[in-house]
């Protein structure tokens, strides 16, 4: 989950521009409404565009900035074989891939500092996770590895991490500290919950896992987005395909395409009546996947099933925080002779002779695509930089007509370990009422604490923390409001209450606020604005079995889409796997191939 973006200006310093970036990148902007600031590791100095966030930004003067708070930048070389709007993960995935394919690939972000979603910022030391902070696979690798796992293994990148197997949940029934794993949770179930739910966890189990070795068999790195699947993905993967259905007995082939509808109809046909155990089920699949199990799609918890409850499993955390990912796709691109050129804010989608050419930047300068343009924008903000005569007006409705899901509110802090229980683990899941529903507003809270982990995330002695709501704040609560009246404080007081007493719930009697050395608020609005997100949403709340996610093309020749907009959809592997789907198509099936060998898969 996420954030990005600025404001006005008073005073303005002599003109820079940002040039492709060079060095080693810096975390993205806060979620918060304060200046962003730099990564861990920056020079002094070396920050040509400073962004300054909009709802408490300094009395000091900022950089260049066009309309909405966009730096001006200039594009050195303003020509690539594809160019990419966006660094999200989705596009740097995208991106690293077609370096690694050699093709001469350019990355434009709106921002001093790549990564959207998934970056980090730091504040008086702290270092903050603006987004995710909850992964897995890491260390997988081979064909069943976790997409983003196989992107990074294909630039010959990789993450250290800290290994870990629980997180704390405070719900109604009580708190206790759950454990992933085929037994641990069962003994979890039956300490906190009752024998019956641990017989129903057995039985989703007992279902699931078989299904997961069919949900598994085609890599994500194997799939494209046109008929050389056949070849890339069905041909080279049919065999252990067919063996994964086979083993699931004789139901094998209704099982496969179970996996292709709504979690809930699997939940069902098991006849699992335990009230925690829905509930549980229900939380997963919306933190996964923005939408309930009646919404999520099958294949999708199968894999988190198989990645969470089996023999082995572990979750993982970036020792550097959540921003090393970003560094780490950032060196790949770089090391295949991609380019990231930052502040350099899209205006406009060009579109020549029906097929898209290049993109216009809000400075002014013309960037040419010799072959594709790829965007990742969400699918709303894509269609606001196409002219609206080049667009078919049934992709316009249908753009249009996509429910979204809610935004967010974010509360980053940093304070003193003796501020906080001595037992404090890094993650924490506060629900407050069942009966409302996992996707209620102002119901369920999540916390993570990466200090307790990582390494130098926090001034020594210190703690550095992240709680938001996933998803569930309703825009229209704060749409229209300006960021610098009182009636906007007064909202963002009262709407963050609910996260503050979630985060006095997990760190215990001995938390303060007012001990709080860094105390950041993010709204909606410094989501959408940040984001540059429609509406400062999470993504397109599309149902499994009601409608699909679209695929990476569009109507218009040349353009293409990754991100949460697409497919698979909603999180991270899901992103990893949409930028990887657009760079495999945009090469021919021998390359693709080629690249599947030299990995392994």
């Amino acid at each position: 989950m996420a954030s990005a973006a600025l404001a006005s200006r008073a005073l303005q310093p002599p003109r820079r521009h940002c040039a492709p970036s060079t060095r080693r990148p810096r975390g993205p902007p806060t979620t918060s409404t304060a200046p962003w600031p730099r990564r861990r590791g920056a020079a002094a100095g070396s920050a040509p565009c400073r962004a300054v966030a909009a709802d408490e930004r300094p009395a000091e003067p900022s950089f260049p900035e066009g309309e909405d708070g966009a730096l001006s930048g200039v594009v050195e070389r303003p020509e690539a074989d594809v160019v990419v709007i966006g660094s999200g993960i989705g596009g740097l995935c995208c991106a690293g891939l077609l370096a690694r394919y050699n093709q001469d690939v350019l990355v434009l972000e709106s921002h001093d500092r790549p990564g959207g979603a998934a970056h980090s910022f730091d504040i008086k030391g702290f270092n903050f996770d603006s987004g995710p902070s909850l992964f897995s696979g890491f260390q997988s690798r081979g064909p069943q590895a976790n997409p983003l796992a196989q992107v990074l293994d294909a630039l010959g990148e990789s993450v250290p991490c800290a290994s870990y197997d629980s997180w704390m949940v405070y719900v109604p029934e009580g708190q206790f500290l759950s454990r992933i794993g085929p037994t641990d949770f069962l003994k979890d179930l039956d300490a906190f919950v009752g024998v019956d739910a641990v017989q129903e966890w057995k039985k989703l189990l007992d279902a699931v896992i078989p299904m997961s070795a069919a949900a598994m068999a085609l890599p994500p790195l194997s799939i494209r987005g046109d008929l050389g699947v056949l070849s890339t993905a069905a041909g080279r993967y049919a065999p252990s395909l067919l063996k994964s259905i086979l083993q699931m007995g004789p139901q094998g082939a209704l099982g496969a395409t179970k996996l292709l509808r709504p979690f809930s109809e699997i939940v069902d046909s098991l006849g699992l009546k335990n009230p925690f155990v829905r509930n549980w089920i229900d939380l997963l699949c919306f933190l996964l996947a923005g939408v309930k199990s009646d919404g999520a799609l099958s294949a999708e918890m199968v894999y988190m099933f198989a990645e969470w409850y089996k023999p082995g499993c572990l979750l993982e955390y970036p020792l550097e925080g959540s921003g090393a990912i970003i560094d780490a796709l950032v060196r790949g691109i770089k090391k295949f002779g991609g380019r990231l050129a930052l502040c350099s804010h899209v205006e406009k989608i060009l579109i020549e002779n029906g097929r898209a050419v290049g993109v216009k930047l809000q400075s002014g300068q013309i960037v040419r695509a010799r072959k594709a343009i790829v965007s990742n924008a969400s699918m709303w903000d894509t269609l606001d930089l196409l002219p609206p005569d080049a667009v078919p007006r049934s992709y316009k409705d249908k753009v249009k007509a996509t429910p979204q899901c809610e935004s967010f509110m974010h509360l980053h802090l940093g304070f003193d370990v003796e501020n906080a229980r001595e037992d404090l683990g890094i993650h924490h899941i506060v629900v407050n009422d069942w009966k409302k529903g996992v996707d209620a507003d102002q119901n369920v809270v999540l916390i993570s604490v990466p200090s307790v982990l990582g390494n130098g995330l926090a001034p020594p002695g210190k703690h550095v923390l992240h709680a938001y709501t996933p998803g569930t704040e309703p825009f229209s609560l704060w749409e229209g409001l300006d960021r610098k009246s009182a009636e906007y404080r007064r909202l963002k007081e009262e709407r963050s209450e609910v996260m503050w007493k979630a985060v006095e719930l997990a760190l215990g009697p001995r938390f303060s606020r007012e001990k709080c050395d860094v105390k950041l608020v993010g709204s909606p609005l410094t989501h959408k604005r940040f984001l540059r997100r429609n509406r400062g949403t999470y993504g397109p709340a599309i149902k499994a079995g009601e409608a699909t996610f679209p695929g990476q093309a569009t109507p218009i020749p040349q353009l293409f889409c990754c991100g949460d907009s697409t497919f698979p959809g909603i999180g991270v592997p899901a992103v990893a796997a949409s930028g990887a789907i657009v760079a495999n198509t945009l090469v021919s099936v021998s390359q693709h191939s080629e690249l599947l060998d030299a990995v392994g898969i």
